[in-house]
């Protein structure tokens, strides 16, 4: 009689499937759990001390009497001192405004540095030279900052939040921060500003002739200013990296600056970069960005700021009607909004 071959019974079958099953659910428990739990931003603001505008001697604000002025600290869990120190500015019961940020770390954190001073001036020379009707164009921040010290119609109005700079650790974190950061500074923008703003960029990154006629359709035909600061560099290149490769480093600003002038230069063909400009911090410290290729460098913004191998001299396009700092003013041109 022939021997029918038949697998034993694995009695170990039915339980690991069992287990199976049930890690799955876990798993599956646990995704859920973190969608609807995630983890908090690593960092809060503290306030700190807030007061009237004359209370803060140091900022220099006093011309502005009616704001109320609020000092921030960032905190970050595990750090004793504040990785950075925001002065926010506001009238009556409106959103926030950032005038003033000073990161205590060399990586820039959340924003870039800003100084009130030079931000101040800036502010009053727009005001006294440039029309009441005209359109003031700039990153989104510095739209809010010219909007709230002089009272100028500017193309961005709501806290955009774009880029946040996010240290690489925080980055697995960003919709937390996200969250965290729209609850904070309030007054959401709408879609037509967030578009409008996104033009802004492309017009920025964008070689000269093609920045400059986006910039025309933006406006419609109005008189319209074009404020930039240095830093506008580095948030470009993280909104636009594939059109605008920037680094930064800081440097200590001490000593002869020749030799200063040198280490930066030195750094930057160490790492085949091809030109740079720098924002002075403090008198201890400068930040340079660098771009990374050629190519950047053709960009309607690398060519409105002062970096080593911009031609403005040759950017008829635009009108330079005001400089101080680290801020470039420029008009632009009135010509019919194309269709």
């Amino acid at each position: 009689m022939e021997a029918v071959l038949t697998r034993p019974a694995n009695k170990l079958l039915p339980p690991l499937g069992f287990l199976l099953a049930a890690g799955g659910l876990l798993l599956l428990g646990w995704v859920a759990y973190s969608a609807l739990n995630p983890e908090p931003a690593p960092y809060h603001y503290q306030l700190v001390e807030e007061n009237r505008a004359d209370w803060f001697g140091k900022l220099g604000i006093e011309a502005w009497p009616n704001l109320k002025i609020e000092k921030y600290e960032m905190r970050v869990d595990g750090i004793d001192q504040p990785v950075a120190i925001a002065h926010l500015a506001r009238r009556a019961d409106a959103a926030p405004v950032m005038i003033d940020w000073e990161n205590r770390s060399e990586e820039p954190v959340a924003s870039l540095d800003v100084r009130f001073a030079e931000l101040a001036v800036v502010a009053k020379a727009i005001e006294k030279y440039t029309a009441k009707d005209a359109l003031v164009l700039g990153w989104w921040d510095t739209s809010r900052q010219i909007r709230l010290l002089t009272g100028r119609e500017t193309a961005f109005d709501a806290h955009l939040g774009e880029p946040f700079v996010s240290p690489l650790p925080w980055r697995a974190r960003n919709g937390s921060i996200d969250r965290y950061e729209r609850e904070f500074w309030g007054a959401p923008p709408n879609a037509e500003e967030q578009q409008s703003f996104e033009r802004f960029a492309d017009a920025l990154s964008g070689d000269v002739a093609t920045g400059v006629a986006t910039l025309h359709g933006l406006v419609g035909g109005r008189e319209a200013y074009i404020a930039v600061h240095v830093s506008d560099l580095y948030k470009l290149g993280l909104m636009r990296p594939d059109r605008l490769g920037v680094a930064s480093r800081v440097f200590p600003s001490k000593g002869d600056m020749h030799a200063r002038i040198g280490f930066v230069q030195r750094w930057m063909r160490d790492n085949n970069y091809t030109a740079y400009g720098l924002q002075e911090l403090s008198e201890d410290q400068v930040r340079a960005y660098f771009l990374t290729d050629a190519r950047s460098g053709n960009t309607l913004l690398a060519q409105m700021l002062p970096l080593t191998t911009s031609r403005r001299t040759e950017l008829t396009a635009l009108q330079l009607v005001y400089q101080h700092g680290n801020y470039w003013v420029y008009r632009l041109p009135t010509v019919n909004a194309p269709r």
